[in-house]
């Protein structure tokens, strides 16, 4: 969430920062109506003070005339003194009211992008920062990891869907292993070579920790809400309940970075359609992930970024993948971000790359959210944290890129050498005979 301190006084570049997001109409609506609650705000803090400073000045009156044994006429002024307490009580609950208004018309708007941002209406304004790897070289027509997937009988999508409707898979023998294999090779890696502390969190969250990372209130209609009384969701990301883990807490200079990662299922509704992203596992209701995140001092949170996108790089780059690393638009960014690196792989069936991890730094505004603090020295001021995450990696695209990247004439794959202890010496994944 964006400072209101902020917004009322930098109200000009907020619309600059919905501008270049291409935000909605509704949006900047929203900004307006932001102005016109603040002005009754100042309304009635300036009545409150007008009344403050008459109630002081009859205070100093009713003193004086005690003073001179004036009893009677005090008692007439002390009258008035309690209407004017009364009339200030009530000027300071809709002082309060018009601020709690604000709060909620904040919490309706995105973050505002990073100076570096590049500024443009969508995906085709995004702009390539590196590229890692060769694509294959196939002398064979290359099939899509569906096909691969149904011939090998590690993948079936049809009897998901008897069990769940669209957009579910099932994933058997060698490929359900593949699956778990790549999981436990890049905990072992995040944990092991870039310091981060292994979390296993909850699965199901409730509307506290969706809102401190920003999926409510606006993003309600993309995700899986559960129908008792308690009000929870299943999990969109591990962002959402490993960011809260600080929720409303106070801490210390001296422990930040903060460096978790966790594996999770995930849950997203996406109601809309995405073409040939329904097909596979491009885009499923569930999916799995392996999430890093990070909560760091504002100084240092770019530098941060930076290291946790070479983080996720990691994974693509000894399971010997194709991938360009690059930095959305504005138009592009996600609603917490202010700026985020995307890791498309290479996928040979579509002959492009395809985002496999979204990096971002999301700054003071998820910390703002779930009121995740710290203070430099003992007794110092408190500040927000800035809060990072991203995916390293999310696992189904990682393995339908392994089966599209390195696939064989005979329709068989090559397991990356690297995931081949983590599937009991598994050289290579066949069709079962028989």
């Amino acid at each position: 969430m964006l400072d209101l301190h902020f917004v009322r006084e930098n109200l000009t570049e907020v619309q600059t920062a919905l501008e270049n997001r291409r935000a909605s109409a509704e949006a900047f609506e929203t900004l307006k109506s932001f102005t016109t609650v603040d002005a009754e705000r100042r309304r009635w803090i300036a009545k409150s003070d007008k009344s403050n400073a008459d109630r002081n000045k009859l205070s100093q009156e009713i003193g004086a005339l005690m003073k001179e044994k004036k009893a009677e006429e005090a008692l007439g002024l002390r009258s008035q003194v309690t209407y004017l307490k009364e009339q200030i009580a009530e000027l300071d609950q809709l002082r309060d009211e018009a601020e709690e208004r604000m709060r909620e018309i904040l919490s309706t708007l995105p973050n505002v992008p990073h100076e570096s941002v590049p500024v443009g209406a969508d995906e085709s304004a995004n702009r390539e920062i590196r590229r890692w790897g060769e694509p294959p070289a196939f002398d064979f027509d290359a099939k899509d990891h569906v096909d691969l997937g149904a011939r090998l009988g590690i993948l079936d999508t049809e009897r998901a869907s008897k069990i769940a409707g669209a957009r579910f898979a099932i994933l058997k023998g060698a490929g359900a292993v593949l699956s778990r294999a790549l999981v436990n090779f890049m905990l072992d890696l995040h944990t092991r070579e870039h310091g981060y502390e292994e979390t296993l969190p909850p699965f199901i969250v409730n509307r506290d920790a969706l809102f401190g990372t920003g999926q409510l209130p606006k993003f309600e209609q993309d995700l899986f809400k559960l129908t008792d009384e308690r009000g929870l969701y299943l999990s969109p990301t591990a962002e959402v309940p490993v960011t809260n883990i600080r929720r409303e807490e106070m801490l210390d200079a001296s422990e930040l970075p903060l460096k978790s990662v966790a594996y999770s299922p995930c849950f997203r509704s996406e109601a809309g359609s995405y073409g040939r992203d329904t097909r596979g596992l491009i885009r499923q209701h569930q999916f799995e992930k392996v999430e890093l995140v990070k909560i760091a001092r504002p100084e240092d949170s770019y530098d941060e970024l930076e290291s946790l996108t070479r983080n996720a790089e990691r994974v693509l780059q000894l399971l010997g993948l194709h991938y360009r690393v690059v930095a959305l638009s504005t138009g592009d960014l996600g609603f917490s971000a202010a700026k985020t690196y995307d890791i498309e792989v290479w996928l040979p069936s579509q002959k492009t790359f395809r985002e496999i991890s979204s990096c971002s730094n999301c700054e003071a505004f998820q910390a703002r959210r779930a009121q995740i603090r710290f203070r430099r020295e003992p007794g110092g001021k408190p500040e927000y944290v800035h809060t990072l995450n991203g995916s390293g990696l999310a696992v189904g695209r990682t393995w339908l890129a392994i089966l599209e990247n390195y696939q064989q004439a005979d329709g068989s794959i090559r397991v990356p050498e690297v995931l081949q202890h983590y599937m009991n010496g598994m050289e290579r994944i066949e069709a079962r005979k028989g």
